[in-house]
């Protein structure tokens, strides 16, 4: 047996709010839409990821998501102009990333970030 995919579920009683975050800002697409449930994704090819922290690292709260894009400041550009606050940074961490923490609609912590 081999895990193909994770997916993530939030749950909230309103899934149209993540259009403007997910859709608009992050620039995915909206895969599937039954109404109660929306999917938001890319054909990216990613990892299988699952990650367990004690901290989010640099003393940070743990990060609900963490996303990693490919021009970590055209994101934050993007968050800004939506005059969505950033939480944490914009940091160069000595681990060899670069990111920021926002929220999104549902109130999920949000670690965006790019490997440098």
């Amino acid at each position: 047996m081999n895990v193909k995919r994770i997916m993530t579920n939030i749950e909230t009683s309103d899934p149209e709010k993540a259009a403007l975050f997910y859709g608009d800002i992050l620039g995915l697409d909206l895969l599937m839409d039954h109404g109660w449930l929306q999917t938001y994704g890319s054909a990216e090819t990613m990892r299988v990821q699952v990650s367990f922290a004690s901290e989010g690292g640099s003393g940070t709260p743990v990060p609900d998501l963490s996303i990693e894009v490919d021009d970590v400041e055209a994101a934050l550009a993007r968050f800004k102009a939506a005059e969505i606050p950033v939480e944490y940074g914009p940091v160069s961490e000595p681990w060899g990333v670069r990111r920021f923490y926002v929220r999104d609609p549902f109130g999920k912590l949000i670690n965006i970030l790019q490997h440098e």
